[in-house]
């Protein structure tokens, strides 16, 4: 009885020192292909592009990238990781749509803005200063010498 007794309260030591022990909070953040931000699934394996997390299409297996909590109220109910804020701070874009050379926040501040941090332009792009809203300081080389004007020093038509 003495025995029974001390295997109790060894056990319930053990599970009081596991409960109370910190646990790390689970990691969402992941890489998703072509280098962008993503959201990792319950799985633990899966890793959606942070863009498509709340787009109302379940992408992980248990749908945890479209739930309430998560979508309830965007953008502040997403995880930091998961969200760029444009120089308006009412206006953000998913943190995988960062410098990806698309003017999303319109003033592309999500570009070319120290705020965003990009690296220069890749080699499939041509740095200029673009006149079409959609392009900020790069343009996708196979709108070079097209016969448009995309960029303010025509460089695209001549140069590029």
């Amino acid at each position: 009885s003495v025995v029974v007794l001390l295997v109790l309260v060894a056990a319930l030591a053990l599970g009081l020192t596991v409960a109370l022990l910190p646990r790390a909070p689970v990691t969402r953040s992941c890489t998703a292909p072509n280098n962008r931000t993503g959201f990792l699934c319950d799985d633990r394996v899966t890793c959606v592009p942070a863009s498509w997390v709340c787009d109302r299409v379940s992408n992980c297996r248990n749908g945890e990238d479209e739930q309430e909590q998560l979508c309830g109220d965007l953008p502040h109910s997403l995880p930091g990781y998961l969200v760029f804020y444009c120089s308006n701070p009412r206006s953000w874009v998913y943190a995988d749509q960062r410098c990806n050379g698309i003017n999303e926040c319109g003033d592309c501040s999500d570009e070319t803005w120290s705020l965003a941090a990009c690296p220069p332009c890749g080699q499939e792009w041509w740095t200029c200063s673009s006149v079409h809203f959609e392009f900020c300081s790069c343009i996708p080389r196979r709108l070079c010498r097209d016969g448009v004007q995309h960029c303010l020093d025509w460089s695209d038509e001549f140069t590029c």
